[in-house]
C-alpha cells in the first residue's frame, strides 16, 4: 500500500474511472492548482501512484454486499432518489462479494442469486465490472477505505449544480460540454484539453468522469463532501469491515 502523503502543503488527491484497458486518474494538488492526467493498467498501479494521494475517489464499488438485494445496498438507493430519472439508470446494483469468484456469466448469475432470499440476478454489464471489482476488493481494507472512497460521476455533478441532476447524457456531446464547463467552473479549467486527448478505448465521457471523481476526493480532503447514506447516519458495513456508502 502506498504511503499517504500527510502534508497538507503537497498534498495530491485523486480521481479514477476504470475504462476497458485500465483506469483514467485524474491528480489535483489543492495547494498549488495544479492538476494531472494519466492512465493505469490496473489496481497495483492505481495504489501505487507517485503522488500518493491523501484521498483516492474511485468510481467503482468499494464496500461489496454480503447479501445482494433488489435495487442494491442502501446507498444505492439513496443516490437514486437524488438523481431521478433518467440519471439514476447509471447507478447499478452491485453484485454479493461471494459472485466475484465466478468464471462465468451464468455461474456469477447463479452465485448472486444464492447469497440472500431475495437475491436478483445480475446483467451482463455489471459481470463484464467483475475484473476490475475482483482486482479492488483484493486491496481493500476498513483502514484504507479511510482514503480511498466509493464515489459516483453523476452524483458530483449533481452536486456541482446544486443539488440538481444532469439534464443530458454523458454520451451526447450537449451532455459532455455541460459537465466539461462545469468542472471548469470549479477548479480544472483544462478539462477540455484534456478530454481532447481521449484515444482509442479511452473516451472523453472517462476522462470527465474522473475529473468529477477527483473533484469529489478534493471535497473529501476539505471535509466539505456529502455522502449516500447522509453523513449524520452510520454507513452499514460488509462482512470484511467495508462501509457500503457513496461519497459526492
Amino acid at each position: 500500500m502506498p504511503a499517504f502523503s500527510p502534508d497538507a502543503s503537497s498534498a495530491w488527491v485523486a480521481g479514477a474511472d476504470g475504462y476497458r484497458d485500465g483506469w483514467a486518474v485524474v491528480l489535483h494538488r489543492p495547494a498549488t492548482d495544479t492538476t494531472r492526467c494519466r492512465t493505469v493498467d490496473g489496481v497495483d498501479a492505481l495504489f501505487a501512484l507517485p503522488e500518493a494521494p491523501a484521498v483516492l475517489g474511485i468510481d467503482m464499488v468499494v464496500g461489496l454486499p454480503d447479501q445482494a438485494a433488489p435495487g442494491g445496498r442502501r446507498c444505492d438507493r439513496a443516490a437514486r432518489q437524488l438523481l431521478g430519472r433518467p440519471r439514476s439508470a447509471s447507478v447499478f446494483s452491485p453484485p454479493a462479494y461471494g459472485a466475484l469468484s465466478a468464471q462465468t456469466y451464468d455461474e456469477a448469475v447463479r452465485r448472486n442469486r444464492a447469497s440472500g432470499p431475495d437475491a436478483p440476478g445480475l446483467s451482463k454489464q455489471t459481470f463484464h465490472l467483475f475484473p476490475k471489482m475482483r482486482a479492488l476488493a483484493t486491496h481493500m481494507t476498513a483502514a484504507l477505505q479511510d482514503r480511498v472512497r466509493e464515489v459516483h460521476p453523476e452524483l458530483a455533478f449533481y452536486a456541482l449544480r446544486g443539488g440538481t441532476p444532469m439534464a443530458e447524457s454523458k454520451h451526447t456531446a450537449t451532455g459532455r460540454n455541460a459537465r466539461a464547463a462545469l468542472l471548469a467552473a470549479h477548479g480544472f479549467p483544462n478539462v477540455d484539453a484534456a478530454c481532447g486527448q481521449a484515444r482509442g478505448a479511452l473516451g472523453a465521457d472517462d476522462l470527465l468522469d474522473a475529473h468529477a471523481a477527483c473533484w469529489t476526493a478534493r471535497r473529501i480532503y476539505a471535509d466539505t463532501a456529502e455522502r449516500c447514506p447522509p453523513c449524520a447516519t452510520r454507513a452499514p458495513r460488509n462482512d470484511r469491515g467495508l462501509r457500503m456508502e457513496i461519497w459526492r
